[in-house]
């Protein structure tokens, strides 16, 4: 597995925002997301960054996953990390199912 850390430019939430759509449609229409979610400032409320765990093996696989995010090409990123993650304890459960 890989995860990709990805911390926003400050005052770039509009860009965020108009891409949210295409984004979200990535993640859930690539078939490598094991879990993704945003990094949130300390009101739990303003997005200021993204974390997602990649289903892979194949650190090009995940570089080439995180270059195409439609956050990545609309320029929102200050910093990008591709880093190899071992899965070891907890689930990896969608919140969102019951």
């Amino acid at each position: 597995m890989y995860c990709i850390i990805c911390k926003d430019k400050p005052e770039h939430v509009h860009v965020r925002m108009e891409n949210r759509p295409a984004h979200i449609e990535y993640v859930l229409s690539s078939g490598l997301v094991a879990m993704a979610g945003p990094f949130t400032a300390e009101d739990k409320e303003t997005m200021i960054g993204t974390l997602i765990v990649l289903n892979t093996q194949d650190l090009a696989t995940a570089q080439d996953w995180a270059e195409n995010d439609p956050y990545a090409k609309a320029g929102l990123f200050e910093s990008v990390e591709v880093s190899a993650w071992k899965h070891l304890i907890g689930g990896l459960e969608d919140p969102h199912r019951s």
